[in-house]
């Protein structure tokens, strides 16, 4: 019989029938399990490590999933997988067809409730509670967030709430002083001084001032302290509030070192715990290095530019501006909500404020786009980071919803580059006195051009490009997706000839370029790597019956369903948008 303990857990109720003692050592096994895994097949690291402790005790505790956990985010949920059913395909773990990198409801019933943007926790929870409330059921309902999130709108609303409540729920924060970068804000600055107990500080607690029973801080590590501390709130009725101190990376020596880049740092030696080296060759630039060395380099020649993060500062490269101008630079938390309405205010006194926010999450802002900038024609300069399909982060985390839900606003533009210097350009022209607010919107990940600091070009508003001479047919394009169209039309025959035109603008549309398109060219194919529900093929469809055109019109995109996880080219496959399935729309059409 196996001597490791991990060996013969399967569900919590294994753990439960474990003596208290033999906790450390699954801890332990667990810790390495993650690492082994992770090391080979990447992810989300850090988080996971921190929370190892915590896990066990809650499901040793609590009885899980009649019991109902919610997690915050999702980064930290590894250990829980593993624990819950998902040890023998974690393996499996953001692949294709495999388990996804969040909890997930359609997963496991140990999953209560669907994450991925951060914050939503205490409410989710707070909602179970109320409702077993309403149906006469005793369980414990548990919200675990962190530090970062916690400084969230969202969740100061639904804790708000619930301290009028009498709901059974638990609020667990997993303080670690970091998100995915170092937490900031007078919420981290109180927590500090929490931590410290120093007592010079005379400070009513503010959980306890929203009606809170607050237990902490405890060593989120000491096992036997943990459950102790849970087994003594299970008996405290109404909302309760568990302060715990962890360490990202726990564990790995050099995720605790450096856990910003251990946050989810790729293949590393499991042993060693150091990075795996990538090879060395000369390749284009990240799009967001593209961005964050673009903007110090305006921002040495104008003053007036700033740039405004929620949260974000290491993934969009805004670090850089940090770097040069500290004083120019806003990391405001989690709280993209308060980072478009800031960067609004700025923009009323002059300011060129560049919002750099990811295209998943500046959904959480939708009513400030609309509301704050662009019902006031405000030149805000939104950088849509990580638009279209993301990988293996999956449906929480595409960006794929951006042009169909910011096209239907007045006043906006919105363009997408085809490469690095397309995206230099526009960051250029966006800040030499725009009067309308502008989306660009770009993916994650390396482009196509290496040389790409060319001298900047003023862009002309709203005006496509013709890539290509054609005359059998058009294919037009929007972003960097205009990478597979060139590599389709590479493997077109000879005896062929099709036209691409990269239309840069959503809005405006260069109405001029396609009435000369469609009275060229009876077939036209759009592609973007955007839904095709009230995208960019939505509106040349508008643009077509608005002017009465019949041409046949084939629409590619993301279909009307939400994309998994799996890698980019695997999702592109699927989603009909490779340089292959291109070839394929394109050779149909020709034969018609």
């Amino acid at each position: 019989m196996s001597k490791n303990v991990l060996d013969h857990i399967i569900f919590p109720e294994d753990i439960r029938q474990l003596h208290s003692e033999l906790l450390p050592q699954l801890a332990e096994e667990l810790r390495r399990f993650i690492i082994d895994i992770v090391a080979t097949k990447e992810g989300h690291l850090g988080a996971s490590l921190g929370v190892v402790e915590l896990t066990i005790a809650l499901h040793y505790v609590f009885n899980t999933p009649e019991d109902q956990l919610v997690w915050d985010v999702g980064h930290q949920a590894y250990g829980h997988k593993i624990l819950t059913g998902r040890k023998d395909t974690f393996h499996t773990n953001r692949q294709l067809e495999g388990i996804s990198g969040f909890p997930k409801r359609s997963e496991s019933n140990y999953d209560t409730f669907g994450v991925g943007h951060s914050s939503t926790s205490i409410s989710a929870a707070l909602g179970m509670a109320i409702a077993s409330q309403l149906k006469g059921e005793h369980k414990h309902h548990i919200a675990v967030i962190g530090d970062a999130s916690i400084a969230s709108g969202m969740a100061f609303e639904a804790l708000n709430h619930a301290g009028v409540t009498t709901a059974n729920l638990l609020v667990i924060l997993n303080d670690n002083a970091i998100g995915i970068d170092p937490a900031v804000g007078a919420l981290k600055e109180y927590l500090t001084r929490v931590k410290s107990k120093r007592s010079d500080i005379e400070q009513d607690n503010i959980f306890e001032a929203l009606n809170f029973d607050y237990s902490g801080p405890i060593d989120g590590h000491n096992l036997l302290e943990l459950i102790d501390e849970l087994e003594r709130l299970k008996k405290i009725p109404g909302p309760k509030f568990l302060h715990v101190i962890t360490t990202k990376g726990k564990g790995l020596k050099q995720a605790e070192e450096d856990q910003v880049k251990y946050h989810a740092p790729g293949k590393f030696d499991k042993v060693s715990g150091d990075l795996l080296p990538k090879p060395h060759s000369i390749q284009p630039p990240k799009y967001q290095d593209v961005f964050g060395k673009t903007i110090v380099e305006l921002a040495k020649k104008n003053d007036k530019i700033v740039g405004i993060t929620p949260a974000m500062l290491t993934g969009s490269s805004l670090k850089f501006m940090l770097e040069k101008f500290p004083n120019r630079t806003f990391d405001v938390g989690i709280a993209e909500q308060h980072a478009v309405t800031l960067a609004a205010g700025m923009a009323t006194q002059g300011l060129i404020p560049y919002c750099n926010i990811y295209s998943t999450f500046l959904q959480r802002a939708y009513d400030q786009i609309i509301h704050d900038v662009a019902l006031q024609n405000l030149p805000v300069i939104f950088c849509l980071d990580r638009a279209g399909i993301v990988g293996q982060d999956g449906a929480t985390h595409h960006g794929v919803f951006d042009l169909a839900y910011l096209r239907c606003i007045p006043n906006l533009i919105i363009f997408a580059p085809r490469n690095e210097i397309e995206l230099r350009n526009i960051l250029y022209t966006a800040q030499l006195g725009l009067k309308h607010p502008i989306a660009i919107r770009y993916p994650r990940g390396r482009g196509v051009t290496i040389d790409w600091r060319q001298p900047f070009t003023n862009l002309r508003i709203g005006k496509g490009a013709r890539l290509q001479e054609g005359n059998d047919l058009a294919v037009l394009s929007v972003g960097s997706v205009a990478k597979n169209v060139s590599e389709a039309l590479k493997m077109v025959s000879k005896e062929n000839s099709v036209a691409h035109y990269d239309l840069r603008f959503i809005k405006p549309l260069d109405e001029e370029l396609l009435h000369n398109i469609f009275k060229k060219f009876e077939n036209v194919i759009t592609i973007e790597d955007g839904t095709v529900k009230g995208g960019f093929g939505a509106a040349i469809l508008e643009f077509a019956s608005e002017h009465n055109y019949k041409n046949t019109i084939k629409v590619l995109g993301i279909p009307d369903e939400f994309v998994h996880h799996g890698t980019v080219e695997e999702l592109y496959h699927i989603c009909g948008i490779d340089s292959i399935s291109v070839l394929l729309e394109i050779e149909s059409l020709l034969k018609q």
